[in-house]
């Protein structure tokens, strides 16, 4: 009798470089320093290797990049930064199960084990054991970026590369938003920076009755009525909230929208908002803050959530099927994109206001 003997198959491994470019956080004070030599992450088995292609700088990456206190005590020197970025799948993990390389995709930041209670109950977005890519493990400003497979979300054919790109901020502003349930409603946005800019049209595509904003920069006020306004101010006038209170039945608007991480717009907010309405925070302030909290707050009945992230992933269903509407106006506030090495200019650019929501294309 002949025996045959039977060889393990070899499966070759996926041929990737060894080196990648990357951002920095050099040093522990300002700006970032751009590498070539970083090495290129091994994903781990329920991870995916991702090539990135184009990435959006938002105001975590401005904390980032002028080092002020939240991101001195926050940032391990050394890191790659960066958490919003679309890109393909370059390799899957052993234990990947959904998902094979070439497929188009962005992800939610939000790193967890899904053990803790809110994880377990819908609130994944707030779990004790969060990290944050680009925060607290290497982000996506690189030719790579790892992640675990359950935080991959496949990008619709349909959604440009430039707004797959900032799904991410999109995210936060639609999570603001519908959270505070702005169908019928008059609404007030104080701050109309990248994402308040995000939730005018978000909110006019959720069927915001008004959207009134306030703003100190008289480009983002008139941004803001391009995307859905229907009046503007500027909050060094304090005559606006008796303006607003005036237009909506003499009692105020029915929801605040507070994206600006202000003291004062949170305070003249709550001012212009009704007795029983919902104020949805966003905006980070830099350090404790004051409030009339018993006459602006208690007495007056309001709901006030804290808005962080994204629910995951609600949200991302949510903002996809908005995108998809095409009722989102996203091209005026998507204003600038640089290549990878210029990402000194791409950083002066939004910080300075020049630019809105900037874009660095990796590859």
């Amino acid at each position: 009798m002949t025996t045959t003997t039977t060889r393990p198959v070899s499966i070759p491994t996926p041929t990737r470089p060894r080196t990648m470019r990357g951002l920095i956080k050099h040093h522990a004070g300002p700006e970032l320093q751009f590498r070539s030599d970083r090495v290129v992450p091994t994903p781990g088995p329920r991870e995916v290797l991702i090539k990135v292609k184009k990435v959006g700088i938002c105001g975590t990456d401005r904390h980032i990049w002028e080092w002020d206190a939240w991101a001195a005590g926050r940032i391990p020197v050394g890191i790659i930064t960066g958490h919003e970025f679309v890109g393909t799948i370059e390799e899957v993990g052993t234990a990947v199960s959904n998902y094979k390389p070439g497929l188009r995709v962005s992800a939610e930041g939000h790193i967890t084990a899904w053990k803790d209670f809110n994880s377990r109950t819908g609130n994944a977005h707030i779990a004790s054991d969060t990290k944050i890519i680009g925060i607290d493990r290497d982000g996506c400003f690189a030719d790579y970026v790892c992640v675990p497979e359950e935080n991959v979300w496949p990008v619709h054919p349909s959604i440009p590369d430039k707004v797959a790109a900032v799904l991410d901020p999109i995210g936060n502003a639609v999570h603001t938003v519908m959270a505070a349930g702005v169908s019928a409603k008059s609404v007030l946005v104080t701050g109309t920076g990248i994402i308040g800019l995000m939730a005018i049209t978000v909110a006019k595509a959720a069927g915001a009755s008004r959207i009134f904003a306030t703003d100190i920069d008289p480009k983002r006020r008139a941004l803001a009525r391009k995307l859905g306004a229907v009046e503007v101010f500027d909050p060094r006038d304090a005559s606006w909230i008796n303006e607003v209170r005036k237009s909506c039945r003499g009692e105020g608007a029915d929801v605040l929208l507070e994206m600006s991480g202000a003291e004062p717009a949170l305070n003249a907010g709550l001012e212009a908002m009704r007795n029983g309405g919902t104020a949805a925070l966003l905006g980070l302030f830099k350090g404790p803050i004051t409030v009339d909290w018993n006459r602006l707050v208690v007495f007056k009945g309001c709901k006030v959530l804290g808005i962080n992230g994204r629910k995951m992933f609600e949200t991302w269903y949510q903002m996809e099927e908005l995108i998809l509407s095409g009722r989102l106006d996203l091209d005026p506030i998507i204003t600038h994109e640089f290549p990878l090495e210029q990402f000194k200019k791409a950083h002066e650019t939004m910080i300075s206001g020049e630019g809105i929501k900037v874009v660095m294309n990796v590859s």
